[in-house]
Order: structure tokens, then sequence, then C-alpha cells
């Protein structure tokens, strides 16, 4: 199955080792008992989403996530609640509790209090219990589906693929690093030790609600890490199935922590937080910031993936039709709320027309509807409120002049409600507007020429961000240009996302890496040992 991978990244998934049975509790070989036994609710804390998940619609009815998951159970909320709402109906179809201090510090004392028994159990147990937590997703992958869908407007069919099956290849690939990782090393009369750094807060968006927390947790636990995990506010039902399926997966209680909220908040809290050793963050660039400046006051660590606006440079030596049908996949998938899309295509100037011609008949496979439809491509931006910025940009475009080869403001034709944006593609758009400079985060597509290479390559490094690009050519030339960009992550010719290799960015769009040992040693600490 070829798809949009986490960064935006045109793969191929294949997930060998994955079991599809249901997981069995798998208790046997823990190191150590929790302080406080697990409570048992008289009915799973999520049988109403299973129910409306058998029911494609979701439209009428929604249930309430009557509290927050800490220290193994369900810790009843005290400040009201949260609306989870539907963004193909608006309707509800979800009530979490609104998260306040008092609940971060509990959280925070569970994480505190399970850190010693976790950080001394070995890497080998660690990654036993990270595949049995893939069993246990696996297990649930249709309520997993069906939940994104609710909750951010997600296709059906990306729900089940690539939605699911990218944080599955994460888990078992970081699982995969525990026999070979260097957790201790010699150097001259010295032993260099990795540990765990301690407590660690994950914050994470909402366009890839079990993709981004995975990316985190799979880490932080291989790390020896305990961990408090604030999800979106907008897109919050999944992480309650993960801590269901961490505690059949017998992950010690404390271990892994839910609390619902909003940024201000929870998010907050978190990050000022004492006794929270590390932020790990996916998100806008300007939560980003906020998040550094209140995380130095305790000068923990903060690890942050933020904002993109990737380049999809397109050589006079590429395979045209295939750069720009890929280039229009990597705008377009997940309605573009992709941190690592490309909505920036750089083409030749003597080249533009045919580019615009190949670019508008992609864009006409990119059908926009209902996500429970099997055949829907795609579905509505994942908020109304998300829905008017995007729309507020292509108005804008409009408004200016840009030139429009398709679609254009307004929702699509037979689509009154909901929160739905018509794909859209402007060409000869100036490098330095808005269009081409600010992250949109919808399925906008800027076709921007260039006169010469040089122009190209100062274009795609010509904003505050980093993250991601493409090249298209003859693969050494490709090479050569990719080696110029300012940007964590360069695919050439289409090249497939490998859940080994990191995943970053330079300038505005964070630091620190995802994925592979790279991104394990972002949870680890190192101690030096002289002799």
């Amino acid at each position: 199955m070829v798809a949009a991978g986490p960064g935006g990244h045109h793969q191929t998934i294949r997930l060998p080792g994955i079991p599809r049975g249901r997981a069995g509790p798998h208790r046997r070989g823990r190191r150590f008992t929790p302080t406080r036994d697990r409570p048992a609710p008289d009915k799973p804390p999520l049988v109403g989403v299973r129910r409306r998940c058998q029911r494609r619609g979701m439209t009428s009815s929604a249930f309430t996530v009557t509290g927050h998951w800490i220290g193994g159970g369900i810790v009843a909320g005290s400040a009201g609640t949260l609306p989870v709402l539907n963004p193909a109906t608006g309707d509800l179809v979800a009530e979490v509790p609104a998260g306040t201090s008092a609940d971060v510090d509990r959280a925070v004392a569970a994480a505190r209090a399970a850190f010693p028994g976790w950080a001394a159990t070995g890497p080998a147990e660690r990654a036993a219990t990270l595949r049995r937590i893939a069993a246990g997703l696996a297990a649930r992958q249709e309520e997993i589906a069906s939940a994104i869908t609710a909750e951010m407007g997600s296709p059906i069919a990306m729900s089940r693929t690539a939605q699911f099956a990218f944080p599955m290849a994460v888990l078992e690939s970081v699982a995969g690093l525990a026999d070979d990782f260097s957790w201790t090393e010699e150097i001259g009369n010295s032993l260099i030790v990795r540990e765990p750094i301690g407590v660690v807060a994950a914050i994470t968006p909402w366009n890839f609600p079990l993709q981004q927390i995975v990316s985190k947790l799979a880490p932080a636990l291989l790390a020896g890490n305990t961990m408090v995990f604030k999800p979106s506010e907008n897109a919050p039902l999944t992480a309650r199935i993960l801590a269901e399926v961490t505690d059949a997966a017998a992950l010690p209680a404390g271990v892994f922590n839910v609390v619902y909220g909003t940024g201000p908040v929870v998010g907050e809290a978190l990050s000022a937080h004492p006794d929270v050793d590390m932020i790990s963050f996916t998100g806008s660039t300007r939560a980003g910031r906020r998040i550094s400046a209140v995380a130095a006051g305790t000068v923990k660590r903060v690890a942050l993936e933020l904002g993109g606006k990737g380049a999809n440079i397109i050589l006079d030596d590429a395979d045209l039709p295939q750069a720009v049908a890929t280039g229009v996949m990597m705008a377009f998938a997940n309605g573009g709320q992709v941190c690592g899309a490309w909505p920036r295509m750089l083409v030749p100037a003597a080249r533009q027309e045919e580019v615009v011609a190949l670019a508008v008949e992609a864009a006409q496979r990119f059908t926009v509807g209902d996500p429970n439809t099997e055949t829907t491509v795609l579905g509505p931006m994942a908020s109304e409120a998300h829905r008017q910025k995007v729309d507020g940009y292509i108005a804008r475009g409009v408004a200016e002049g840009t030139r429009l080869v398709f679609g254009g403001p307004g929702r699509p034709e037979g689509l009154a409600t909901g929160a739905y944006v018509r794909p859209t593609i402007f060409a000869a758009v100036d490098p330095r507007s808005a269009l081409a400079q600010e992250e949109i985060f919808g399925p906008v597509l800027t076709i921007i020429p260039y006169a010469d290479e040089e122009e190209a390559v100062a274009i795609a490094n010509g904003t505050e961000y980093g993250l991601t690009s493409g090249v298209f050519g003859e693969p050494e030339h490709a090479l050569a240009v990719a080696a110029r960009l300012r940007v964590g992550q360069v695919d050439i010719n289409g090249g497939h996302w490998n859940p080994l290799a990191p995943f970053g960015g330079y300038k505005q769009s964070g630091n620190g890496r995802e994925f592979g040992r790279f991104g394990l040693e972002e949870f680890l600490e190192t101690k030096s040992i002289q002799r």
C-alpha cells in the first residue's frame, strides 16, 4: 500500500512480524509489582465508542470518557468536560475531562513513583512490552480506525492503513533496537552509561492521533522512562484505547498516564512542572516557542517537532509525470494536514505549463466526501476552525490575484455542511507571498517557477522552516541538490520512508529527532564513570 507517512513521506507499507490475533494479558516476567492495584471499572471505559464505531454515521449520540488515566486506572475529572466534535457533521461524538493542574500533579506523581521500577527493568523486557502493545493495538485496529475517522475526519480507508500501519511499524522498529543499541561503552578509563531521563511529558497534535504518541511512547519506554501524555483536545479518543492496551500488555501502573485538557492549562502545567524531566512536543511553531519558554524555568530537556513548508524541487532532468503526481499526493494526503507535506512545487519556468496540466490531472483524483465512505480520498479538515483558516488562505490568494488553476475558496459542491475545503492549486506563485511562506496545513499546492538551479535552492531554503523537502531528477544530480537544502529530511525521486532513519527539523521546524536509534537517544541521559 502506498501512502503518505507520518512526516508525509511516500511509502510502501510493510509490517513484518506484527501479530494479528487478540492479545492476551501476557503478564509473565514482570520485574516488579506496582505500589497500587489496578482499578477494575464496572464496564469497559470505551463501550460508548465501540458501540458507535459499529454504526458508520456516528452523528447523533455521544459518550463520555469519565476520567483521566492515572496510575493504571481511571481517575475522575473534576472541572467539567470538553466536547469532541465530528468534523464531517459538527455533531458531538464524545466528551472528555477538562484537565487541571491538580490532575497534572497526580499524573506526574504516579509517573515519578513508577520510574525506579521501570528504569530497573532490562531493555529486553521493555522491548517485549512494546511488542505486546503492538499486538494489543492490532486486535483493536477497526475500533482505532473508526475513532480516528470520527474525531479528526481521516477517511476510513486511510485510518485503517496509514494512520494505523505507521505506528505499528514504529513499535516494531523501536523494539528491535533493544539488543544492538550501545547502552554502555568503554572510552579509555571511563564507562559511558546511557540511562533513562526520568518522567517525560508528551504533547501531541490531532493530525495523526495514534502515530504521534507512539513515536514518543515507544522510544521513551524502551529507554526506561515513564510518561504523562496530553493528547489534543480535538482528537483524544485514541489515547484511551492506547491506555487500555498498555494495561492489557502488563505495563506497570503509573508508567503511562493520560491527562486530557487544553494546552493553556494542561500543557502549561506539564511544561512548568518541576518533576517533569523532559517535554516531547509535536505541533505548531508558535506553541513550540511557548513550551520552550515555560520549560526554561526548570531547565528541562525539550524536543520539538514543529511546522514545515516543504519544497518539492523538480529538476530539468526529472521524470515529470512521476514528480508531479507524487508531489500532488504529498501536498494533499491527509487533507494536507501533515507537517512534512510538500505544499510548494518548484519547477523550471520553461516547463510550468506542462506541470500545471499534470498537476490538475492528478488533483482530480482526490475526491472529497464523507470520511466513512470507503472510496473517499479526502475528508474534512479536522475542525471547523481549521476549515476557516485554510479557506481564508485560499480566498486571500484569489484576492491577491494569484493564478488559480484548480479548486478555490468555499466548500466543495454537494457538501454544504461539515469542515470541507476544496483541494486547490495556484500557479506562478510569488515565493515571498503568504501562500508560499506560511504553513497553511491544508490541501493547497503552490507551483513556483524558477529560472535556474541556484534560484530553486534559494527559494526552497527561503522560509523559516526546515523540516522536509523532495527532489526529482537524475539520481546523482538530485543528490547534489539535496545536500544543499537546509532541512532535516529529503526524499529523492519519492524515496520511501525508513522508520530507522531520523526525522526532525532545522531552523524553526524544531530540534531533536524521532525514529530509530536517533529517536531513542533523545530520551536518554549520558553518564561518565571514571575508574
